[in-house]
């Protein structure tokens, strides 16, 4: 069990984190891993987003949960993605994260996305404008 959050503010802009590690080592992704045994997903979603970007969040709510098989090439994972708000001064890439950025949805021509994460940002794009 894993989770993902997208972090976003009033602009629609988000945080992304370039991996540090393997799988998809200097690929671009949204915050986020694996859920420690005992742990909620919701407090793993506010553990994760701070170990890797130093950002206190609040969830908003549950985007979505994705489960295909060979989302992640270690093993099968099923991510539970959470919506959040938090504070963007505060970003900087810590833990797994070699990098950090605040993105846009145009920007994401340009990226190496790692995993399934532009299917899950596409869903935060849909979310976002039935919001607006």
């Amino acid at each position: 069990m894993t989770v993902d959050i997208f972090i976003f503010n009033e602009n629609h802009e988000f945080i992304l984190i370039q991996r540090k590690n393997d799988p998809f080592k200097g690929y671009w992704a949204l915050p986020g891993g694996f859920v420690d045994y005992g742990e909620t997903t919701e407090h793993a979603a506010i553990r994760e987003a701070k170990e890797e970007t130093s950002i206190d969040v609040e969830l908003i709510g549950l985007l979505n949960v994705y489960s295909e098989p060979d989302r992640d090439p270690r093993r099968h994972t099923v991510s539970v993605t959470y919506l959040a708000r938090g504070n963007f001064d505060d970003a900087k890439a810590d833990d797994d994260a070699k990098d950090i950025g605040v993105y846009s949805f145009d920007d994401l021509d340009d990226l190496d996305i790692a995993f399934d994460h532009m299917t899950i940002l596409n869903d935060a794009k849909k979310y976002l404008e039935n919001k607006s």
